[in-house]
């Protein structure tokens, strides 16, 4: 049933699954820090105050959640298990463009890999990637940790890691996917949005998570 306490809890949980607090789930929609305080739910008359739709749909695109998830939260669904404590690969992108590192399906090979805890809800097929430079501005910046799961469906509108066999990796939204080509919007504008024969990709990963 669709009510404004499930509504809100669901956001609250939205926030809390991508290790935000309510406020910097807001800040990194794009929307005044205060928009998700206790105090904005209910008008001054003490009606029930809605989040707008623009609202939903720019905590969804912010943290890369899909439909169905924000829609599970107000359902209350129980999410699948969380490793706690469980570790992934960080690779950075440059490592990821150099040849040796991933098999051809996306997935880190060999030993040797820095760690870091997993902080979402992940498979224990996911890894970190380290974003490197600005071009993925403004939602990721550098430094800021993705993590990745290779054998994930993607869909439109996800957000994803696609690396080309001249060894360029790349996160872009994904536009358009045929057997014969792929098409990615950019995440920063100034960088072009790409169009690519699917003989070119060696794989596509769809980002999950992502650090403040």
């Amino acid at each position: 049933m669709l009510s404004h306490e499930r509504v809100w809890a669901a956001i609250d949980a939205l926030a809390e699954r991508y290790s935000l607090s309510a406020s910097g789930l807001a800040r990194r929609a794009g929307l005044d820090s205060t928009a998700f305080n206790k105090s904005k739910r209910q008008s001054s008359d003490g009606r029930p105050r809605w989040p707008s739709t623009e609202s939903l749909a720019k905590i969804m695109e912010a943290t890369g959640a899909s439909l169905d998830e924000f829609i599970g939260l107000m359902q209350n669904r129980q999410a699948r298990p969380q490793a706690s404590g469980a570790a992934v690969p960080l690779v950075g992108f440059a490592q990821a463009g150099a040849g040796g590192y991933f098999d051809d399906a996306g997935f880190p090979v060999g030993q040797g890999w820095d760690l870091v805890e997993l902080p979402a809800q992940s498979t224990d097929t996911a890894y970190a990637l380290k974003v490197q430079g600005d071009s993925m501005l403004p939602l990721y910046r550098n430094g800021d940790v993705l993590i990745v799961e290779p054998g994930a469906a993607v869909r439109r509108g996800d957000r994803v890691v696609v690396k080309t066999g001249s060894g360029e990796v790349m996160a872009k939204v994904l536009e358009r996917q045929t057997a014969g080509s792929i098409s990615l919007l950019s995440l920063n504008p100034d960088h072009p949005n790409r169009d690519l024969p699917m003989v070119e990709v060696e794989w596509v990963a769809r980002i999950v998570w992502a650090s403040q």
